[in-house]
């Protein structure tokens, strides 16, 4: 079976197995991993075991993930803004109201139709429904994402997000004065107990970091430059609104406006080490016209 393998030592006693590979496996949700468990193939010294296991100091964890069956996606041509392309990646400019990849409810017509057009060839990589997706932009935030062309590029940039190595910034505005004007949140994420379409700052969920500097201060607004550590769902959307300073726009989180169709949150700044060379590059993209005229509108 083709795949990709890695290894893992245990660093301490007592720990389960779910919640270790919860912070080693970054770029694997905690469904995929316990479906992985449950097929065997996550391993503790050579042998299957369950997501519950306690773990003893030095014992050997192996992940196979398996390579992903063809993808049975439709190329769409559509018109997308290419910051950047080599042989191995495309950076995009996705706009906002685009998403990224096929999920209930958005059979196609996403991100991944686009560049399926552009590079047929990467039907394979990465998974069924999301060829060549590393990372993921929610669908109404606008900015620079990077796409795996071949599967060397895939790997190559998922250990650099599992490593958090990865430059991943934002631009938002929240309601309200953010204090103090820079400062790092780390609060575990997960699904929220009283609606299951929002995320919420949970005790038992996974650990999310959010790094961030207060730009400006615009009327009873805050404009925000925000570094993600981490990148769980919904992320810089749930930990400013635990913090009673939730993003412009966004209704999910209880924070409407007039004047700005969708949350005002742009990916500014995209930076990593090339697959082809190595070198460290950052892209860069201006606030799209919408959240920019919004912004005029309040100063």
């Amino acid at each position: 079976m083709k795949g990709m393998e890695r290894q893992f030592k245990a660093e301490s006693a007592g720990e389960r197995l779910d919640k270790f590979l919860d912070r080693k496996c970054e770029d694997l949700s905690r469904a995929r991993l316990q479906q992985l468990i449950s097929q065997g193939l996550i391993t503790l010294d050579d042998r299957e075991t369950k997501a519950s296991t306690r773990l003893r100091e030095g014992q050997l964890i192996q992940v196979f993930v398996p390579a992903p069956v063809p993808s049975q996606l439709k190329p769409q041509r559509m018109d997308l803004d290419i910051v950047h392309e080599d042989s191995d990646i495309l950076v995009i400019n996705k706009r906002a109201g685009l998403v990224v990849h096929p999920s209930a409810g958005h059979p196609d017509h996403t991100l991944v139709n686009g560049v399926l057009a552009l590079c047929p060839d990467i039907g394979d990589i990465g998974g069924t429904l999301r060829p060549g997706i590393v990372h993921r932009l929610d669908k109404d935030t606008s900015g620079l994402i990077v796409v795996a062309k071949n599967q060397n590029a895939h790997v190559y940039l998922s250990e650099q997000i599992q490593a958090r190595t990865v430059v991943k910034c934002y631009l938002t505005l929240l309601q309200g004065k953010l204090s103090p004007e820079e400062a790092i949140i780390d609060a575990p994420i997960g699904r929220d107990p009283g609606n299951r379409k929002r995320m919420a700052v949970v005790e038992n969920g996974r650990r999310a970091i959010t790094k961030y500097k207060v730009i400006d201060y615009i009327e009873e607004y805050s404009y925000v430059d925000v570094t993600l550590v981490t990148g769980r769902t919904h992320q810089i959307r749930v930990h400013f609104a635990s913090l009673n300073r939730p993003v412009v726009g966004d209704e999910l989180y209880n924070a409407r406006a007039y004047g700005v169709e969708r949350q005002f949150l742009h990916a500014s700044r995209l930076g990593f080490k090339l697959p082809s060379s190595g070198e460290y590059k950052e892209f860069a993209s201006e606030l799209p016209s919408d959240l920019q005229s919004y912004m005029d509108s309040i100063m």
